[in-house]
């Protein structure tokens, strides 16, 4: 069946919002007394949300102290959404190509919408994107397969007519759960020693240019 819709992920495969995040829990640290940690170690963490950010940021909070501080996480962080945040290098150019095939593009982000919409917004992008679907579009969000079967309705196409792209293990779940191919961004906030081989996904790409390679070889496209 031949491809109608590309959907994206949104941290980590669409935007590098990684400075911003980062910095974030940076202000939050600095706030409480303490020294930022290691960019790297924390980038890593950037495609699993706040939650997961405030926790390496302050492993020893209890359940209440970390509720408290990711309040205070998401104040700093949406004063600053778009400061740093860019889309992955070469990015701007596959959307163009992909557009240029008439191919529906879509977002599917495990961000809330109050965030992922006046990113898109600040940074001029969201005229591209015939769907955005966030974390709290519907009652469920990744793994599930709803938001990935959600856009796909949105876009105008049948699940096996759409491809996923994304950096985290839960995107290859969410896509097979549909019925739709993944391809997983390498180049995306993947820790160390994470094997995305064993995820399952269709395919793989390390940088948003290889995507365009992809889908030639399988006639993906035509």
């Amino acid at each position: 069946m031949s491809l109608v819709a590309v959907l994206f992920d949104l941290d980590g495969t669409l935007l590098d919002t990684a400075p911003d995040m980062v910095g974030a829990l940076d202000a939050l640290r600095c706030e409480n007394g303490l020294t930022p940690l290691p960019f790297a170690q924390v980038r890593a963490s950037v495609s699993h949300g706040s939650g997961r950010l405030v926790r390496l940021g302050f492993p020893d909070a209890d359940t209440q102290r970390q509720a408290v501080l990711q309040r205070r996480y998401l104040e700093i962080y949406s004063a600053e959404l778009s400061a740093n945040t860019r889309l992955f290098p070469g990015m701007e150019a596959v959307l163009a190509e992909l557009a240029a095939l008439r191919l529906a593009l879509g977002i599917v982000t495990n961000k809330p919408a109050w965030l992922t919409e006046p990113l898109l917004r600040q940074l001029g992008l969201r005229d591209q994107f015939v769907c955005v679907v966030s974390g709290d579009t519907l009652s469920e969000r990744k793994p599930h397969p709803m938001p990935l079967l959600h856009a796909a309705k949105l876009a105008g196409a049948l699940p096996p007519q759409c491809l996923y792209v994304g950096d985290a293990e839960r995107d290859v779940q969410s896509a097979r759960a549909a019925g739709m191919q993944s391809v997983v961004a390498t180049y995306g906030y993947l820790a160390e020693g994470e094997n995305w081989r064993d995820w399952g996904g269709d395919g793989a790409i390390a940088t948003p240019q290889e995507l365009l390679g992809w889908l030639g070889e399988r006639g993906a496209h035509e």
